[in-house]
């Protein structure tokens, strides 16, 4: 086969995939941007102040609500980690909102299938409550503060500006008179743009590399890697290798996906799809932002702790599955149709572009091209820029831009106290038993 034909096909399969699910990322992301649109970043802050085991719940909540990329919502919890955050619960936060989210359930549903959603969400919960042990027990308390002095200098990582903007609707009233204003319109639009500038580069590299890797790599090698000839050590196999190969194909989660159905058809097994989608959050490109943020030692914490409890939660999911009959056939990953035909597929896909388009033109016409220019910013640059200053000029008067002297006088004088709420409780955070203190 001609290097040409090899190209092409990896194209065309890269393509099919893309069309079976562009409708479920297009509606998971604005349910996503509608969730985010009435909950507000500071209130999230508030809540996050411990680690005691509801403030954990309510932080996997928050995170579920409020779904990022990946380096999103790294930067994310970073953020609400200076502003007074638990480390615990800003780290699970950010566990939850790449790996508990609509969209992704949706897009593993079509690809891999129901039973790989409902993994994904039983999953999480027990990697969460793992991490939460693992740092109340090993993690000392000297850890936790370097790693705040270091998360203090603001070194600039990814998706900056995009963490740091809170683009919900401020005005007070129900649920329903905030989302159905004109604000709320705005808002939506805003964070599903914006949410979709965060990932399309991964999604593409995923998918292009998911489609690649079934044109051009043989069935044998995988079984070969994934011991399919000897299925008990396959089990065994499968968790700890699918976050390796997580780790060295540099995309976020939902990107993963289509190459998490070309491994399962390979023979990866199920406990390892699902670590290998969680192990998102220790793809190099992350790991040095980590470094970053939080220094060398916490980088090393976070790769050891996130790969020990993604592959123990991988072996759990593979047991409680098994044992209750679930696990689905390998080979039956969706991974490309014979050819696009008037199906529901396409009727929902054409119903997801007028949606894009709504969403798009509100977008450009209430200033978000400014916003998107400023989502690439260092943190400390981004105060003041967030959505909630700009509904009168915005909503208001929707052909108008955004003007930086709206902006920053509100959400100034709300982060100034923050600020020194947060100064003054740094003694209070993170706490841990004072016999594991260094």
């Amino acid at each position: 086969m001609s290097l040409l034909a090899s190209v092409g096909d990896a194209l065309a399969m890269a393509g099919s995939m893309t069309w079976q699910i562009a409708w479920s990322l297009i509606f998971g992301f604005t349910l996503s941007a509608v969730v985010q649109a009435v909950v507000r970043r500071e209130a999230i802050t508030r809540m996050l102040g411990d680690d005691r085991p509801a403030t954990l719940a309510k932080a996997t909540g928050l995170g579920i609500a409020s779904s990022s990329c990946s380096y999103a919502a790294v930067a994310l919890a970073r953020s609400l980690f200076r502003k007074g955050a638990s480390f615990t619960s800003a780290i699970v936060f950010e566990l939850a909102s790449t790996n508990l989210v609509i969209e992704l359930g949706v897009i593993m549903a079509l690809l891999l299938g129901w039973q790989f959603t409902l993994a994904e969400f039983v999953g999480g919960p027990i990697i969460i409550v793992l991490v939460a042990v693992v740092f109340r027990i090993f993690v000392r308390q000297r850890l936790i503060d370097a790693a705040r002095e270091q998360a203090d200098k603001g070194l600039a990582g990814s998706m900056e500006g995009h963490a740091a903007m809170d683009m919900s609707v401020q005005r007070e009233g129900s649920f329903g008179a905030r989302l159905f204003s004109g604000e709320g319109f705005t808002s939506v639009a805003h964070i599903n743009v914006m949410e979709w500038a965060a990932v399309i580069r991964d999604i593409v590299i995923g998918l292009l590399i998911a489609g690649a890797v079934a044109a051009w790599v043989p069935d044998s090698f995988w079984q070969s890697l994934f011991l399919t000839d000897h299925p008990v050590l396959s089990k065994v196999w499968g968790p700890l290798v699918g976050p390796v190969i997580a780790i060295l194909s540099f995309v976020c989660s939902i990107g993963n996906v289509p190459l998490a159905a070309v491994l399962y058809n390979g023979g990866i097994s199920f406990g390892g799809v699902i670590s290998f989608m969680f192990a998102d959050l220790i793809i190099i490109p992350i790991l040095f932002i980590y470094r970053k943020y939080y220094g060398t030692k916490m980088m090393l914490v976070l790769l050891g702790v996130f790969y020990a409890t993604m592959v123990t939660g991988g072996y759990a999911v593979e047991l409680i599955f098994g044992a209750l009959g679930l696990v689905p056939d390998r080979g039956r990953a969706q991974i490309a149709e014979q050819s696009i035909t008037w199906n529901y597929t396409t009727w929902l896909n054409i119903a997801a572009l007028l949606l894009t388009v709504a969403l798009l033109v509100r977008f450009i016409r209430t200033g978000g091209r400014e916003m998107l220019a400023m989502m690439g910013g260092a943190p400390d640059d981004m105060a003041g820029h967030g959505h909630g200053g700009h509904e009168h000029s915005e909503h208001d008067h929707p052909g108008e831009h955004i003007g930086d002297n709206a902006t920053g006088s509100d959400n100034d004088r709300h982060d100034q106290p923050r600020d020194e709420q947060s100064r003054r409780g740094r003694a209070g955070r993170d706490r841990v038993p004072d016999e594991h203190r260094g």
